[in-house]
């Protein structure tokens, strides 16, 4: 299996989720998404693309021009009906390739909760996650549900966590991926940001990471495992 991940900040990886592609003997290609030539990258060839996260987000556009040709290439995927899934920025991107609205939100998630299911959540792999286990939050936008998905989850603070289209396609808002150990680039990338909200305690949220991170990871893999197998992968 040939996987393409399509990076956009060192230390926003696949985490937990290379152990699963370890264990299948995929080969993984990562792509820095703000140094390379969208034009570069053969959107088709892989049999898998993985959009990650970042601190930047679709309505960042004018800053970032790279997103207009990040978001054409997904689209030629999703119009290929090719397995794609993304996470985080990697869900807003996929909604925007579907003509999505993507959206600041009027305050940002960050930290560990859990999801609500919704009823399709709950018969999708999303089951292994389920409702009571929390996961890591870390957003600032949101987006609107495109036409044609399967909405499969919610939080109070963002009410399209995650959605599917077909068995190929899946986004998520929130990050199953993280190590505890990998959110310290991002403690050390957003620290200015975290002093200004005092309420986003990096010890505590270092806390919650020892906590959670092993329950939510395992979760995670099996999430992973399952959305392959349905992919034809």
């Amino acid at each position: 299996m040939r996987v393409t991940v399509l990076r956009h900040l060192p230390g926003e990886d696949i985490g937990v989720l290379a152990d699963v592609l370890d264990r299948r003997g995929a080969r993984v290609d990562v792509v820095d998404m703000p140094v390379v030539d969208c034009g570069s990258i053969a959107a088709l060839a892989p049999d898998l693309v993985m959009v990650m996260g970042g601190p930047l987000g679709v309505p960042d556009r004018d800053l970032f021009p790279f997103l207009d040709a990040e978001i054409g290439l997904v689209r030629k995927r999703l119009d290929a009906g090719l397995p794609t899934i993304g996470i985080c920025l990697g869900a807003q991107i996929i909604a925007a390739a579907l003509g999505a609205t993507v959206f600041r939100a009027e305050e940002p998630e960050i930290g560990w909760y859990p999801l609500e299911l919704t009823p399709a959540g709950r018969a999708s792999c999303l089951q292994h996650i389920g409702e009571a286990t929390p996961v890591m939050h870390w957003h600032g936008d949101q987006f609107d549900l495109p036409d044609g998905v399967t909405h499969l989850a919610r939080t109070t603070a963002c009410p399209n966590q995650a959605f599917a289209r077909g068995p190929h396609v899946l986004a998520l808002q929130f990050h199953p991926e993280v190590r505890a150990a990998d959110l310290e680039y991002w403690y050390v990338g957003s620290v200015d940001y975290l002093r200004a909200h005092p309420e986003l305690d990096i010890c505590a949220l270092r806390a919650d990471a020892g906590r959670h991170a092993p329950a939510a990871g395992a979760a995670a893999c099996a999430l992973f495992d399952e959305w392959l197998l349905g992919a034809g992968l």
